[in-house]
């Protein structure tokens, strides 16, 4: 691919930050494609064109983490884990921010119309206002913990396929805030901007905190998927494997366990916060 020669393997290595220009560049790409190919329903389409297109570079740097693996003694132990992940890791949460991005852009800039249409599956998410409940956290974190069990058995399965759930992910948030932000704006007559960076402060914390458990969780799985791959599954390497790969996933977990308490703080304690939700939803 073009963008592949743009930014190599090799680059990506030593400054993954430039996997965001990659991702927010692919997914405007998808986005066209999407509406020019499939207008009648572009929101699903828009978010596999983007995965698919992020494949080959994932693949290529997941290579190089392997070699990378097989410098510390299979990773035993988490310290080694990290050293070994950190930068895929890097990778990862920057794919999602530039495409998280570009689904917030489009989100704002289009008509409601044409955006309620575009990103349908994207809005259907979002049912309806914030419910603040004294059972909001199990309530976000037993749902949000479906999610990272499936990232992590679908990077088990399928390794780098995963990105389709971060993109997915990055699509969903990105949307429902840009969404948020320019209905809010037009009711409050106001710069959808600035409402924007409003909720962004409001919410960057919880979406860093729970993406990275996305991340975490994805990476576990997909060292997992690499030795079931390349050991023996009764041997004593994929068992020592298989072990800390599973404590990094109680690692995710507990991320997630952060970010959603986080998450509830923000939505019960921030006025400005809520103020946009009530105003997105007229009332």
């Amino acid at each position: 691919m073009v963008l592949e020669q743009l930014y190599p393997i090799e680059f990506l290595k030593t400054h993954p930050k430039y996997s965001f220009i990659l991702s927010f560049a692919l997914t405007i790409f998808g986005m066209f494609f999407a509406m020019l190919v499939f207008p009648q329903d572009p929101a699903l389409v828009i978010v596999a064109v983007t995965s698919t297109l992020l494949v080959p570079s994932l693949y290529q740097f997941t290579s190089f983490q392997e070699e990378i693996h097989g410098r510390f003694e299979s990773l035993i132990n988490l310290k080694e884990w990290i050293r070994a992940n950190k930068q895929l890791y890097k990778v990862y949460m920057y794919m999602f921010f530039g495409s998280f991005f570009v689904f917030a852009i489009f989100a704002m800039i289009l008509p409601t119309l044409a955006t309620n249409e575009i990103f349908k599956q994207q809005l259907a998410v979002l049912t309806g206002g914030a419910t603040f409940s004294m059972g909001l956290f199990w309530e976000l974190f037993t749902h949000n913990m479906q999610v990272l069990m499936l990232c992590f058995f679908v990077s088990v399965i399928a390794g780098n396929g995963s990105i389709y759930l971060i993109i997915w992910n990055a699509s969903v948030w990105g949307t429902i805030f840009g969404n948020l932000a320019k209905t809010t704006a037009v009711n409050l007559s106001a710069n959808t901007a600035i409402i924007f960076l409003l909720i962004m402060l409001s919410v960057f914390p919880h979406v860093l905190l729970e993406m990275s458990s996305y991340v975490i969780a994805v990476m576990s799985g997909t060292v997992i998927s690499n030795a079931l791959a390349k050991e023996k599954i009764i041997s004593n390497k994929f068992g020592r494997i298989l072990l800390l790969n599973l404590g990094v996933l109680l690692i995710a977990i507990l991320v997630l366990f952060v970010a959603m308490l986080v998450e509830t703080y923000v939505l019960n304690n921030f006025t400005t916060y809520q103020t946009i939700i009530q105003l997105s939803f007229g009332g």
